[in-house]
Parts: structure tokens; sequence; C-alpha cells
């Protein structure tokens, strides 16, 4: 999660991008549609089918990226980015309706086998597509990365895959000319199902993005180093962030400081916090404080040691004694195998009850959402 370049020279970027893979796609598909008509060969029609439906995928993410554009408004006032996921949405399944009809035609093959024509001319043409498609891939998915572009790289992974595809059709001549076995419906059916395949990734993706899908932990890791290593902060926790589209996300995060700083200190070091974050990744975070009162370090080591005991515990912070409620609070950091966290509070209080007799015990859980 580095900081994005500027939000018009992405969305130029994706557009140039995009429309060089239409052109190219279309391209191929005109060759490879004649290529196949002339000789017979489903496999190579179908083929040629999956680049217009590249193409008109490449289409639908210019849409998208221009949509998610469009500025905050008062029904969506964290933007539209997450339009580009709908997009990618709508992509999958033309993927899926484009792989579901090339079984069919396959099918057809099979049963009522026609044997395919191959001329040397077709062989080179197919050959050449193979390469082209190959490159074209890399410098998608290249591309992609640069822009921050899920799509596109998604896009880009594809048409490589296209590539490889596409060679197993030269197999298939490879075989009728050598061996004289007709494998054309048997590719046809196998392209169609690496098709469906495909599709089915790319809808699941974007549904995990729209639904909320974990921050990388990578990122994840050096934004709280960053927060940790601004002067005045002693810990950073519960870094929880929510996406908004490709290059937009709002979080928040606890910041554990000297009990003893005012709230002047404690202001300026939350606005601090929030802009070096801005700067560096692009994220405005919401500040909640942990008091750390260096006193009481004994008795925070002993709590989390007991905690620690018990399976998927992994850390505890936020530790508050109220000396004026007679109050113990604390966070207690669990993974997500820890399904009962009722019963795990309570035995965590039955433990900790003897060695505070004088204090009420409140138990908050967290999970590390964004690791």
């Amino acid at each position: 999660m580095t900081k994005p370049k500027d939000a018009t020279a992405r969305e130029r970027q994706i557009t140039r991008t995009s429309f060089a893979q239409i052109g190219a796609n279309l391209l191929l598909a005109t060759f490879k549609a004649a290529v196949g008509t002339l000789s017979n060969s489903v496999a190579i029609v179908l083929d040629a089918v999956n680049n217009l439906s590249d193409a008109l995928s490449s289409v639908l993410t210019i849409i998208g990226v221009k949509l998610a554009r469009r500025p905050p408004d008062e029904k969506h006032p964290f933007g539209h980015g997450r339009i580009e996921y709908f997009s990618a949405v709508a992509i999958a399944a033309l993927v899926i309706a484009a792989g579901a009809g090339s079984l069919v035609e396959s099918a057809k093959k099979i049963v009522h086998p026609e044997t395919p024509d191959y001329s040397a001319a077709a062989i080179i043409i197919v050959a050449v597509a193979v390469a082209a498609k190959f490159l074209l891939g890399r410098y998608v998915s290249a591309q992609g990365r640069a822009c921050n572009s899920d799509a596109l790289v998604a896009s880009g992974a594809d048409a490589s895959f296209d590539a490889l595809i596409s060679l197993s059709t030269l197999v298939g001549a490879g075989v009728l000319i050598l061996f004289k076995v007709n494998l054309d419906g048997w590719i046809g059916a196998v392209i169609s199902v690496f098709i469906l395949k495909a599709g089915m990734e790319m809808l699941l993706g974007s549904i995990d993005n729209i639904m909320g899908r974990r921050p990388d932990a990578e990122a994840s890791r050096l934004m709280r180093e960053t927060v940790e290593a601004i002067p005045g902060v002693v810990g950073a926790y519960d870094l929880v962030l929510h996406n908004y589209g490709p290059d937009s996300a709002i979080g928040s995060i606890h910041v554990e400081i000297d009990s003893g700083l005012d709230a002047q200190s404690i202001h300026r070091l939350t606005r601090t916090i929030q802009m070096s974050v801005l700067e560096k990744f692009h994220v405005f975070l919401t500040i909640g404080i942990y008091a750390n009162d260096p006193t009481r370090k004994a008795e925070r080591d002993a709590i989390e040691a007991v905690a620690k005991t018990h399976s998927g515990v992994k850390a505890v912070h936020g530790v508050f004694f109220d000396d004026e409620r007679s109050t113990l609070s604390f966070d207690v950091l669990v993974d997500f195998t820890v399904r009962n966290r009722a019963a795990l509070r309570d035995e965590l209080i039955a433990e900790l009850a003897p060695r505070f007799p004088d204090r009420s015990i409140s138990i908050a859980f967290d999970t590390n959402y964004s690791d």
C-alpha cells in the first residue's frame, strides 16, 4: 500500500493500456476467426471468441475506472471507487458466459466431429498470435501493477494464460498432422474449462473486494511501524482498514502514549500520526488513545502471562487501572481460532480475580483484521 500516483494520471494510464489491449484483441480475434473458419477448427474459433471477450472486458475496465472517479456525494460520502470492483464482476460474468458457450460448442464437435484442415499459413498465424498474446499479457500486468489496478493485473494474467491455451491449439494441430488423430473438440472443451475457471476466480476475487478483503499484511506492518516510529508513541494496536476502491481507504488505530501527556500534546501527536500515514500510504486514520503508566509494567506483564496460557491469545494491550472506579480493563488480541470469546473472558476473569480482588475486571477482544 504505497502512495498512489495522481488519480488523473492513474485513470489515463489504465485507459491507455485498456485501449491498447482492445486493439490487440480485436486484431487477434479477426485473424483467429478467419483461420478457424477456413480450417474448420472449433478450437481456433473459440480462441477468437475469447479474444473478443477480452476486448469487451477492457471496455468495461475503462467504464469502471471513469465512473469510479466521480466525486463524493450525499449518498456516497467516501466516493465511488468500489465501482471498479463491480465492473470486475461484470467482466467475470462475461468470461463465464463465454466459457459456457464454448463448452457447448465443443461438446457438439466431440459428438459430431469434423476434421480440421490446418494449412501452414494457419499454423504460422496461430503461432504469431501466441507470442503476441504473451507479450500483451506481460505489458498489461506491468501497467496494472504500476497504477494499482487489480483489473489490469488480472487481465494481463488472463492474457498470458490465453497464450498457453492457444499453444494447446497448435499442439492439437501437430497431433492431427503427424498422427491423424482429431482432438479439436476435446481441445476446445479443455479451453472452455480453463475459461470458466478463470472467470470464476475473477468473480470470487471481485466479491472478496466488495465484501471487504483482509488488507495486505506487509502493508499493515509497515503502517504500524511508521506510527510506532513517531516520537511519543509507545505502541500501535488494533489497525483496521476499510477499502473504498483501489486507491481509497480509511481506517482506525489505537496508539499507546505516556499517561502524563496533556491534551495539547495529545492533539499534536494525533495530527502528526494522521499526516504521516496520509502522506506515505494515502490512508486517513482515526486515532484512539491508550494511556501507558510505567509504574504498572509488572502488573501488565502478569496479566499478559496469564492470558497467553490460553490457546489463540496473541497479546494483551490497552491495560488501564482506573483507581477512582476500582476497575481494570484491557484488550486481548486473539486469532480466528477462538470461537467462544465469552467463555475465554469468563476464564480470564476467574484467573485474574484473585490477583486483583479489589477491582472489577473488563475485557475486550481484538482480532488482527489487517495481518
